[in-house]
């Protein structure tokens, strides 16, 4: 078994199938199928079923998932390792992000980390979800990733870091309700149409707790795709209940943004692996807990 044979396997889950995971690596099929027959055999067990041109995951291939990313990634932190000799000068570093926190203070992170080490690439990894920032960190997919809670996490599963907290605001059209006002009370969401996350998220939650206090409004869209909340909007479809992350993005594209009275807030965390991390996300880290701290 070597690092060659589990890369391309993880290639193969990550992309859905041999064709588009040779595409991906610039490899040939038949190069790919041979590494991954050698890797079966190594380990005496068929990963995939080959059903026509489908690759279905066996549960040994499905056992095989978790350890395989963290021994390519043990090997992309001894090459990072290498490169931090040379002051960061190249590298890579893989975050997750909710799409809220993807706005900020995700923005400003990467700003002043890119600037002081330009040869590092940050790939943004999207999750919708605090469990799917944690799973991803956990199971080694990204090695660093950004979150917001209702409260502190444990350290069980990853090793937090508390970059403050954000409070949940009222986004409405520049002709909505509201006119002249720069705060609404919970009490006043009730009969309007809202816009509205998934279920796990933190905007999601506090607008069904405020159904359970009795309030009652209308959802007037329910959307995984975050990027269509200031559009929806602005379109009139409804009013969005967000974190203020979204306060200067709002204000730019011309939306009215309100403070919900009383104050509620979410608690923003960086959550790293637990063990060694890349000098890169070292770095991020202790770049993102200073600015968190000043």
């Amino acid at each position: 078994m070597d690092i060659r044979q589990l890369e391309y396997f993880l290639a193969i889950v990550d992309r859905g199938g041999f064709n588009r995971a040779a595409s991906a690596l610039y490899v040939s099929q038949p190069s790919l199928s041979q590494a991954v027959r050698a890797l079966e055999r190594d380990l005496g067990s068929e990963l995939f079923h080959r059903i026509g041109r489908r690759a279905v995951l066996t549960e040994a291939g499905r056992a095989l998932i978790e350890p395989a990313r963290e021994a390519v990634r043990s090997l992309e932190t001894a090459r990072a390792s290498v490169a931090a000799v040379h002051e960061l000068r190249e590298g890579r570093l893989d975050v997750a992000s909710m799409p809220s926190q993807a706005v900020e203070p995700l923005t400003s992170l990467v700003s002043a980390f890119s600037r002081r080490y330009p040869g590092v690439s940050v790939a943004i990894n999207a999750a919708f979800t605090s469990r799917d920032v944690i799973d991803m960190v956990r199971t080694g997919a990204v090695e660093l990733g950004l979150l917001a809670s209702a409260g502190s996490l444990s350290d069980k599963e990853v090793v937090s870091y508390s970059l403050g907290r954000q409070r949940f605001v009222l986004v409405v059209p520049a002709d909505g309700p509201f006119a002249g006002r720069t705060a609404v009370g919970y009490q006043e969401l009730a009969g309007q149409r809202l816009i509205v996350g998934q279920s796990g998220t933190g905007m999601r939650a506090y607008v069904d707790a405020l159904g359970e206090q009795g309030i009652e409004f209308t959802v007037a869209v329910e959307t995984e795709h975050r990027v269509s909340l200031m559009p929806l909007v602005l379109a009139g479809v409804g009013l969005a209940v967000v974190t203020d992350s979204w306060r200067d993005l709002a204000g730019r594209l011309g939306a009215r943004v309100l403070d919900i009275e009383p104050e509620s807030t979410l608690d923003i965390a960086l959550v790293a692996r637990r063990g060694s991390l890349s000098p890169a996300a070292s770095a991020f880290v202790a770049a993102a807990t200073s600015s968190a701290e000043s």
